[in-house]
């Protein structure tokens, strides 16, 4: 048997917090006001909606290119790979 936690308005404001715990624990919370009760219930997470991360689309970069020896050109005929320069 669950006891149910009933506050006033000015009450939950000052406990919203300890409100949001009881109720994502289960435990019932009611909020009333001028006559009105309001019930909070705690949803479960939903999936995730971020999108996956693939693999990638190169099996192995060198070393070089990781370590920013070299970049990437647009040129008219499109990318071209190039060296950068040295500072």
């Amino acid at each position: 048997m669950y006891i149910v936690k009933g506050y006033k308005v000015a009450e939950a404001r000052a406990r919203f917090g300890e409100m949001l715990d009881d109720a994502e624990k289960g435990v019932p919370v009611v909020i009333e006001r001028r006559g009105v009760r309001f019930r909070i219930l705690a949803e479960p997470a939903a999936a995730s909606t971020a999108p996956k991360v693939s693999k990638g689309l190169f099996d192995f970069v060198d070393p070089a290119v990781a370590d920013g020896q070299w970049t990437w050109k647009a040129g008219r005929r499109g990318l071209a790979f190039a060296a950068r320069k040295r500072r």
